[in-house]
C-alpha cells in the first residue's frame, strides 16, 4: 500500500507520521497562516489512511496549537504556532510576545539598552584589543586567504584544551572540541542533531529564550523544571526522567539566563549521576563562568561525567570580543562527528582570522587581568540598579555573577502595554513570558545591568520604575 511521504508502520504510531508530514507542510509554507488546511476526508484519501488516523494527528496538531478549528468549517494554521498569544495592536510587541524573538528586541534602537545581556563596548580594552588584530596579521600574513577546517583552528582547539584542563579538570583531547560562532549555533548543531519531532526535551523555567525557539523548530515536546536560587527539585527531574525518557535537558546553572542563579555542587554530581541512569543528555550552557562577583562557581557538570552525557557549551563572545563570536562545544567523539556533518553543512568553520585574533587575546596575560577589573565594575552596576530599585516593592534575588537581575512586577502592571510605552521612550526590557516554556510568567522581567554606564543606569532605572508606576496606577483604577 503506497502512502505519500510515509512509510509503512504500526497503525498506532502512523497518525504520528500524518502529524509529522502536516507539521513539516505548515514549516514549509505550504499552507500559511490563516489558511484552510485539507479536510479529514481529503487528506486521507491522499495518504491512503483511515480518517481516524488524520483526525488524531489533527487533534495533536491543535493539542500543540498549531492549528486551530472553526466550527464546521475545518482546521486552520495557527499563525506563531505553538507561541501565539492574545493579539496585540504594537506588531513589534506581539513579535516579541508571540514569536519570542529576543532578536528583535536587541534590534530595537534605545537609548536605555536594558534588553541586552551583553558588556559596555567601554568595559573592553579596545585599543589592547587592536594591537592583537595587528599581531595576528604579521604571524599568520595569509590569514585572509585561508578556511578554518570545519572543527576549528588546531592552535586555538589544543590552547582551549589546556585552559579546560587546568582550570575545570575536563581533561579533554582536540578532537573533542569544536569552534563555534557562539553559543547560538551551538545550541542550533545540537538541536537539528539530536532533537526529531515529539522527541521529549526538558528546559528550565524560565530558561534563556532562544533555546525554546530553537527546540520548538525542532518539533520537541517540551518539559519544564522549574529552577530556584536553591537550584532544581531532583526528585522533579528524575521523576521526569524516568516517567518521559527525555533525548536531552538544556540547562545554564551558573550565573543562570535569566534568573542568574547558580546551582550547587552536589545537585551537579547528582544531576550527572541522573543523565547516566536515565540516558538523558545535559546540555551545559556555560556563557558567564568568568563573570563572578565573589567566590569562583562550582565546576562544570562536565567535570564531573565519566560516561559521555554532558555536552558543554561555552561562549565567551558576551564579554571578551562580542564581535569575535567564538564559542566551544566540548563532548566525547561519538557526538561530535555528528555535530561536525551537521555544521560542516551550515558553514566552512568559524572565521579563522576571529579564532586568530582571540588566540592570542583572550590568553594574553593583560586580557586575565582585565578580568578581574570586569567582574569589579560589573558588581558595581549591579549594585547600582539594586539601588534604585530599592524604593519599589518588586520582588527579585540578588545574583552573584552575569548580567541580569530577574525581577516580578506587580500582578496588576499590563506587560504587554508597558513594554510598548518603553519602546516609546526609548527603553527596553526582555519580558519574562518569552522566558518561559509555558509562557505563564506574565508578571517577570529580565533587566540586564551590563550595557550601560553608571549614569545611564540610573536615570533609565528611574524612567522605568516610573513607567511601571504610572501604568500600575492606571490598571488599579
Amino acid at each position: 500500500m503506497k502512502r505519500e511521504g510515509l512509510s509503512s508502520v504500526h497503525a498506532d504510531k502512523l497518525f504520528e507520521q500524518v502529524y509529522d508530514y502536516v507539521l513539516d507542510g505548515i514549516r514549509r509554507k505550504d499552507w500559511k497562516e490563516h489558511e484552510k488546511l485539507p479536510s479529514v476526508r481529503a487528506l486521507a484519501l491522499k495518504l491512503d489512511v483511515h480518517r481516524l488516523t488524520v483526525f488524531k494527528a489533527y487533534q495533536l496538531l491543535k493539542q500543540k496549537g498549531y492549528v486551530y478549528v472553526k466550527d464546521k468549517s475545518g482546521y486552520f494554521v495557527q499563525p506563531g504556532g505553538m507561541l501565539a498569544t492574545a493579539s496585540l495592536h504594537d506588531p513589534i510587541v506581539s513579535a516579541y510576545v508571540q514569536r519570542s524573538h529576543l532578536s528583535e528586541i536587541h534590534q530595537v534602537q534605545a537609548t536605555y539598552q536594558f534588553s541586552k545581556a551583553l558588556i559596555d563596548p567601554n568595559l573592553l580594552p579596545n585599543l589592547y584589543f587592536s594591537e592583537y588584530v595587528k599581531k595576528v596579521f604579521d604571524l599568520y600574513p595569509k590569514v585572509l586567504g585561508t578556511y578554518s577546517t570545519t572543527q576549528g583552528d588546531e592552535e586555538l582547539r589544543e590552547a582551549l584544551c589546556r585552559y579546560y584542563t587546568e582550570r575545570f579538570r575536563f581533561y579533554l583531547t582536540p578532537q573533542e572540541l569544536m569552534v563555534t560562532s557562539g553559543s547560538q549555533e551551538a545550541i542550533d548543531l545540537i538541536a537539528r542533531v539530536l532533537v526529531k519531532p515529539r522527541d521529549v526535551v526538558l528546559l528550565e523555567r524560565p530558561t534563556y529564550s532562544p533555546a525554546i525557539d530553537v527546540f520548538l523548530r525542532q518539533g520537541a515536546n517540551i518539559l519544564a523544571v522549574e529552577i530556584t536560587q536553591h537550584g532544581y527539585d531532583l526528585e522533579q527531574v528524575e521523576q521526569l526522567m524516568r516517567t518521559h525518557k527525555p533525548r536531552l535537558f538544556y540547562l545554564n546553572p551558573t550565573f543562570h539566563n535569566p534568573t542568574g542563579f547558580t546551582v550547587p555542587l552536589a545537585q551537579r554530581k547528582r544531576l550527572v549521576e541522573l543523565a547516566e541512569m536515565y540516558q538523558c543528555l545535559l546540555i551545559e550552557d556555560d556563557p558567564c563562568r568568568d563573570l563572578y562577583f565573589g567566590k569562583e562557581p562550582p565546576l562544570p557538570m562536565f567535570a564531573y561525567d565519566t560516561s559521555g552525557y554532558v555536552i558543554y557549551l561555552r561562549s565567551f563572545s558576551k564579554y571578551v570580543a562580542p564581535g569575535l563570536g567564538i564559542g566551544t562545544i566540548a563532548c566525547r567523539p561519538s557526538l561530535m562527528a555528528y555535530l561536525l556533518s551537521a555544521k560542516a553543512l551550515s558553514d566552512s568553520g568559524t572565521p579563522l582570522l576571529n579564532q586568530k585574533i582571540f588566540l592570542h587575546y583572550f590568553f594574553s596575560e593583560r586580557m586575565q587581568q582585565h578580568l578581574l577589573k570586569l567582574r569589579t565594575a560589573l558588581a558595581v552596576r549591579k549594585d547600582i540598579m539594586e539601588e534604585e530599585l530599592a524604593a519599589t516593592d518588586w520582588e527579585w534575588s540578588s545574583p552573584t555573577g552575569g548580567f541580569n537581575l530577574w525581577i516580578r512586577l506587580p500582578d496588576s502592571t499590563p506587560m504587554e502595554k508597558l513594554l510598548g510605552q518603553c519602546i516609546e521612550q526609548s527603553i527596553t526590557f526582555v519580558p519574562g513570558i518569552i522566558c518561559d516554556p509555558q509562557r505563564e510568567l506574565a508578571s517577570w522581567i529580565r533587566l540586564s545591568f551590563s550595557y550601560l554606564n553608571e549614569q545611564q543606569l540610573r536615570e533609565g532605572i528611574r524612567r522605568f520604575v516610573s513607567e511601571v508606576r504610572s501604568l500600575t496606577a492606571q490598571a488599579e483604577e
